[in-house]
């Protein structure tokens, strides 16, 4: 490399600033880096390109370090593995990896476990040429003959749909274009349902279409004018209903139509009403309504399916102030609910003919478990997924009468990895309005709580999406040297209830920065660590998070990553040609309203970087990222740039070829973890 060049990557790009005014309810918001939203214009990739080397040239004393990080991560990795296989018919479903292969396989036996193994889809194959690969969906017909999958190779979250005859392994003619994941086969095996999205990403049409056919000829059956709602349809697990789901943030509406009889008219539930929300289950004659209708912790219902409309809805279960229901699944002689409460999600069993209850009790302090793939109706076994900080995801197998557990596996971690040299704990901290906010942390035994320690303190805190207090191998890379890890549980998220979500919203969104500062306020005062140790980490709306907190108490944090940032907060929701703007409104609130306006520019991190010390930050973006546009992270680099006045590292890293998620691919999604894990060490000195 030319050493001139060389030397020249040391200094970080300085973007050029071109004025341009946003104005608003008589306010005027200016916005030099505005130009960066055209990604025709070769100053924009050139300014990104420039970011990447800076980056690159900063970062390149850890390369030694990254290789060892991905090495230890990788060697942990059982790379040639199965997933716990599940019954469907008279097939056995699983998936399986390979060392060296970067994508699952999946396949099928029939009759039995023993039986010759026939590959579905080989990702691998499919990805081969291409930079980047994501499996949207993949669905076999109800006759097992025919496979429907999708794929997205650009990172846009615009999948392609194709069909596959699983006998001769050819495909059929047409490739849908512009569809989103949302999909369900009729019992015929040959009509299916699809969603196709708009210009912004909205799935906003639905159609049916026999396999085989010209897509020309495909009906349309519902288009959705509403640009603040989403689209989608599904199946009940009793394989009786197709549901068509038309919902925006707070407001849902249901249609159903049975799947023997693809060609009928969908039928409507209950009509849409702002801010209520429903759900449908359905058993025998029987439609179960999960419902937020005067129940912000929402009711199970019930209902006639013949006669299935709001006045005919009977109580199941009653709201309850302290535990919010998250979701039901019916079983031939069991219905299984899923539950939050006291902050932790919970599964209750009911066994319909008796009425008998109970819970499943689960031993660790803080924790997470979802349901498993559970294909069968007829069936006294309920599966579902266990995982804490401290252990590895594992598949059970719950015998809802005998109340009996079997493990059917824990994910292996090579490398002798002991559980009991690790402690998991749940704290409080007391957030500025009083409210007591749970903060989930792991470490290594033995820690002492000095003020020294290396700690990384995560969050998110919006949409009601709580954070999954999961078991992560990669992790290990940073406990084992010492790092405290913690997830603040901010209100914005649902873990204490909807009311903790709906008061991390709107003209409350405040509370969900404030909280994450009482967090990391308290984990400072116990002595778990100090500012100069403190980092802090999130992505997407976990990125506004970031940019708001360093914004507020920049002194309190000394290194901050955030993924993929939703930065430029007015701008971006006032943009509705963007994909997703509109829909933001029932989230944040509608910028054309000037209280909103006001209460959002207050805490937008873009429109309120200010001449001052901010911490080392490292900040992603995707090219293709159709969530948050790559322009929000460039700018808000460009802008702290300009502004800020320490001489701590600020970079930018682009991927030029992938989206929201990021990489595709698990050797690839690693090398990010690496890069980020090195970056934090190099900043904690402990290269």
């Amino acid at each position: 490399m030319n050493r001139a060049i060389s030397l020249e990557k040391t200094f970080p790009p300085a973007a050029e600033k071109q004025p341009y005014v946003h104005d608003l309810h008589g306010d005027q918001r200016h916005d030099d880096y505005f130009w960066m939203r055209d990604r025709q214009d070769p100053k924009v990739i050139a300014y990104l390109e420039a970011e990447n080397a800076y980056t690159q040239s900063v970062m390149q004393h850890t390369e030694e370090l990254q290789t060892m990080l991905y090495q230890e991560m990788l060697a942990r990795i059982q790379e040639t593995d199965l997933s716990v296989p599940y019954r469907k018919g008279d097939f056995y479903y699983y998936s399986r990896t390979e060392e060296g292969k970067a994508y699952s396989i999946y396949c099928r036996k029939r009759g039995s476990l023993d039986a010759p193994e026939e590959v579905l889809l080989d990702q691998n194959q499919l990805a081969a040429e291409h930079e980047f690969f994501q499996l949207g969906l993949l669905q076999v017909s109800p006759d097992h003959q025919l496979l429907a999958y999708s794929v997205d190779t650009s990172g846009s979250e615009r999948y392609t749909l194709f069909f596959m005859d699983l006998e001769t392994r050819q495909l059929f003619p047409e490739g849908i274009t512009e569809t989103s994941p949302a999909f369900a086969w009729a019992n015929d095996s040959k009509t299916v349902f699809y969603t196709q999205v708009d210009a912004t990403n909205r799935p906003f049409k639905l159609f049916r279409h026999e396999v085989g056919n010209n897509t020309a000829e495909d009906a349309l059956i519902h288009h959705e004018a509403d640009d603040s709602y989403f689209l989608g349809v599904g199946k009940t697990r009793s394989e009786a209903y197709i549901l068509l789901h038309l919902e925006s943030k707070i407001t849902s509406e249901v249609h159903y139509l049975e799947a023997n009889n693809p060609t009928d008219e969908f039928r409507l539930i209950h009509p849409r009403s702002p801010g209520m929300e429903y759900g449908i289950e359905h058993h025998n004659d029987s439609f179960y309504i999960v419902t937020n209708d005067n129940a912000i912790n929402f009711k199970l219902m019930k209902a006639p399916v013949d006669a299935p409309a709001k006045e005919n809805w009977q109580t199941v279960i009653p709201h309850r102030e302290d535990v919010m229901i998250s979701g039901v699944s019916a079983f031939a002689d069991h219905l299984v609910i899923y539950e939050q409460a006291a902050g932790l999600p919970t599964i209750r069993v009911r066994q319909l003919s008796t009425g008998d209850e109970h819970d499943i009790e689960f031993p660790e302090p803080t924790y997470d478990v979802s349901p498993g793939g559970n294909p069968e109706f007829n069936t006294t076994i309920l599966r579902f997924s266990y995982t804490s900080l401290v252990t590895p995801n594992s598949v059970y197998d719950y015998n809802m009468e005998t109340r009996e557990r079997e493990l059917k596996k824990e994910t292996p971690v090579l490398g002798g990895y002991d559980k009991t040299q690790y402690v998991s704990e749940r704290i409080t901290a007391t957030a500025a309005d009083g409210t007591q906010v749970p903060i989930s942390i792991v470490c290594k035994k033995g820690i002492e709580k000095n003020g020294a320690n290396p700690f990384l303190l995560t969050g998110y805190g919006s949409y009601g999406f709580s954070y999954p207090v999961s078991f992560s191998s990669s992790r290990l890379s940073l406990l084992d040297r010492g790092v405290v890890m913690a997830i603040a549980h901010i209100r914005g998220g649902a873990e204490m209830g909807r009311t903790w979500y709906e008061d991390g919203k709107f003209l409350k969104k405040k509370n969900t920065f404030t909280d994450f500062i009482a967090c990391a306020e308290h984990v400072v005062a116990e002595g778990w660590t100090s500012s100069d140790r403190l980092a802090i980490s999130g992505g997407s709306a976990g990125g506004l998070l970031m940019g708001a907190v360093i914004n507020a108490r920049p002194e309190l944090f000394n290194i901050v990553v955030a993924h993929v940032p939703f930065v430029d907060v007015v701008t971006t929701i006032l943009d509705t040609s963007l994909p997703l703007s509109a829909l933001e409104w029932e989230e944040w609130g509608n910028p054309n309203d000037k209280a909103y306006y006001d209460y959002m520019k207050s805490y937008s991190p873009y429109d309120n970087v200010e001449a001052k010390d901010y911490p080392h930050l490292l900040i992603t973006a995707g090219l293709n990222d159709s969530r948050v546009q790559y322009w929000e992270p460039a700018k808000w680099t460009a802008k702290l740039r300009s502004l800020k006045t320490d001489k701590n590292i600020l970079l930018l890293k682009t991927n030029m070829g992938a989206g929201h998620g990021g990489a595709s691919g698990r050797y690839e999604r690693l090398k990010e973890i690496a890069f980020e894990y090195a970056f934090l060490l190099d900043r904690w000195g402990m290269v």
